[in-house]
């Protein structure tokens, strides 16, 4: 069986209003409570558990979606005015990115961390 991230914890100001954002913006399945954390499933294989913390330093979470669900997810930026950008520090310019064949777009969720989704891995230098 090959390894696969089951979980992560992510850091919030207010856990139910950030996971419900990651449901409406990603088309996530919103599970709900989990002990003390709100769970929102991505996919068969992760979760994200969303927990309350005061202090926090803002994460990356990328996403690698079909053209189809780019499409889809980049609309409901738009509708929700979610400034978006074409890079990580310039996660705000409104445009999106043509690397590596696809496509990709960053912004950021209420907590200030940045999110990315990408249509096309970046190619790793072979070692």
């Amino acid at each position: 069986m090959p390894i696969t991230l089951n979980h992560t914890i992510v850091p919030s100001f207010d856990k139910v209003a950030s996971a419900k954002f990651y449901s409406r913006v990603f088309g996530f399945e919103y599970i709900g409570p989990f002990s003390h954390f709100i769970v929102v499933r991505v996919n068969d294989t992760l979760c994200l558990d969303f927990d309350n913390e005061t202090q926090f330093e803002p994460h990356h979470y990328a996403f690698k979606v079909s053209e189809r669900e780019f499409d889809e997810i980049f609309a409901r930026l738009l509708a929700e005015k979610i400034p978006y950008g074409s890079g990580p520090g310039n996660a705000d310019d409104m445009a999106i990115n043509h690397n590596h064949g696809g496509r990709g777009v960053y912004f950021r969720d209420p907590n200030r961390h940045l999110l990315e989704m990408l249509t096309a891995d970046y190619v790793m230098p072979a070692q």
